[in-house]
């Protein structure tokens, strides 16, 4: 794409005036790669929000983020203005109903994400989080897969993407949505945002400029500026709270890193590895249980490589009892069993919810080949393992309730990725670490593992010692588990190597 150096210079729409104001603003959630490749996240469809019309602003407005909150983040967008009334377009004839499009920014409030259920009505429809413009650039003439957006925080740029690959064309949005509602003239479609979405503090200056660089003339929407302000006022008492996780942070600040935090996958460290192999998987369950926690096996597995372990990061994948109908529509295809093969990262280990029906399989030799290539350590399933012995070839430790030679359609739907699931009697989130051996399977959280693994490996130290001393005929009372002199004894021995 090359760049015309002498843009068209914009003229300010007040969208705040009667007659510019859209009688409904819609919402696109993902379509730039570079933000659904940082969301982790791969639609299927088109997925939409509403946003209130008195959230609109104009250009040179505050962004207000209440008192005592925190993740308020910007999201440069390119917004749609229909330009006539519409319904039941196809896809092919969606841009032509689009009579303009201008610079929006999609501000949201990550502390009030949790309320209403996904529809965003209080994080997204503050008062002012709706700025537009300055200008609107005419559709007529323009190709919609060669624009680009922009945004500048405190005079840095931190988005700069074009619409070259977008998941869901501008003609298919327009298509989707007057396939079920009526769609207006003024009516805004904002078409959702590329990486470098993040928090913006009180003080801090947002600028997002749209523009047709390879158009005639480059024409653009000039720089929609907002300029983001504490508020006197708290969130009222009458409804959700501010509430916040270091999930919401990274998300709203765009990765973990940029949120200050840890990244998920460094819990298990190279020492760490090293001290896994040399504890057993029951030492480490005795620890977890000295810290109230006994549910954390995954029980009625076995594996299909006897004398190997696993140690890795869960990657879930949840089936639900078979129903025809609902087989139909999410068994077959690119379902949600291949999809968690596919969105292996290396070091996961796949856990599987099957509810202890051994009546199929739930894995087989290809989606095992696949994850393996894409580096996961091991699965372990509730369920059946079907090509079991193709299975086991690969060198792939799976941990099973048994073997056949039934597919998914006999007892399973496949049905969620990367959700909170049960298997084998436990709790399993993704990001849990997974470790097992010949005894079994348990589940340890990531903010446990250190000191898990530190006083297991300390603990199969010290019962080393003590399996030493039986060999060496001294009696088990007082010794196992020591008492003060044993501990002495062996606290001298420790010095000593």
């Amino acid at each position: 794409m090359t760049f015309d150096t002498e843009p068209t210079l914009p003229v300010p729409t007040d969208f705040t005036a009667a007659e510019n104001r859209p009688g409904k603003i819609v919402a696109l959630h993902l379509n730039y790669p570079s933000r659904i490749a940082q969301r982790g996240r791969s639609p299927q469809h088109p997925g939409y929000f509403i946003k209130a019309g008195t959230s609109i602003a104009n250009t040179g407005s505050t962004v207000e983020r209440p008192l005592g909150t925190e993740l308020l983040a910007f999201e440069g967008e390119i917004a749609l203005i229909v330009g006539e009334t519409c319904r039941r377009v196809t896809p092919e004839e969606g841009w032509s109903k689009i009579s303009g499009i201008t610079a929006a920014n999609d501000w949201g409030l990550y502390d009030l994400r949790h309320a209403d259920k996904g529809s965003n009505v209080k994080n997204k429809s503050g008062d002012g989080y709706t700025p537009l413009g300055p200008a609107v650039i005419p559709a007529e003439g323009l190709d919609p897969t060669a624009l680009r957006v922009r945004t500048w925080v405190n005079g840095n740029l931190v988005q700069d993407d074009t619409t070259e690959g977008l998941v869901f064309p501008f003609g298919q949005l327009v298509a989707d949505l007057s396939a079920l509602m009526t769609l207006e003239a003024g009516d805004i479609i904002l078409t959702g945002t590329p990486a470098g979405s993040s928090v913006a503090v009180p003080g801090d200056v947002v600028e997002v400029e749209v523009d047709a660089p390879t158009a005639a003339g480059a024409p653009t929407t000039g720089r929609l500026v907002s300029k983001v302000v504490e508020s006197e006022f708290p969130i009222s008492p009458f409804g959700a709270q501010a509430k916040v996780d270091d999930n919401q942070r990274a998300e709203a600040w765009g990765s973990r890193e940029a949120a200050g935090l840890a990244p998920l996958r460094s819990a298990i460290t190279d020492e760490l590895r090293a001290k896994v192999q040399e504890t057993a998987v029951a030492t480490l369950w005795a620890q977890m249980h000295k810290r109230g926690i006994t549910n954390c096996s995954i029980d009625g597995v076995t594996n299909n490589h006897p004398g190997t372990r696993i140690l890795g990061y869960a990657k879930t994948l949840r089936y639900v009892p078979n129903r025809e109908d609902l087989f139909k529509k999410f068994g077959g295809g690119y379902n949600a069993q291949k999809r968690a093969m596919d969105s292996v990262q290396d070091g996961d280990v796949v856990v599987m919810e099957a509810r202890g029906e051994k009546g199929t399989g739930t894995l087989g030799d290809v989606l095992a080949l696949r994850a393996q290539l894409l580096g996961a350590v091991g699965v372990v399933t509730d369920g059946g393992v079907r090509d079991s012995a193709a299975v086991a070839e690969l060198g792939l430790p799976v941990y099973s309730s048994s073997n056949h030679p039934a597919v998914l359609g006999r007892r399973h739907v496949p049905w969620e990725i990367d959700g909170t699931i049960a298997c084998g009697g436990t709790t399993v989130q993704p990001g849990d670490i997974i470790v097992g051996d010949d005894d079994g399977v348990i589940v340890i959280p990531p903010a446990l593992f250190e000191e898990v693994v530190n006083d297991a490996y300390e603990q199969e130290r010290q019962d080393g010692w003590v399996f030493d001393q039986v060999k060496d005929g001294n009696a088990v009372d007082g010794l196992f588990p020591p008492n003060a002199e044993w501990k002495a004894r062996y606290e001298e021995w420790k010095s000593n190597q």
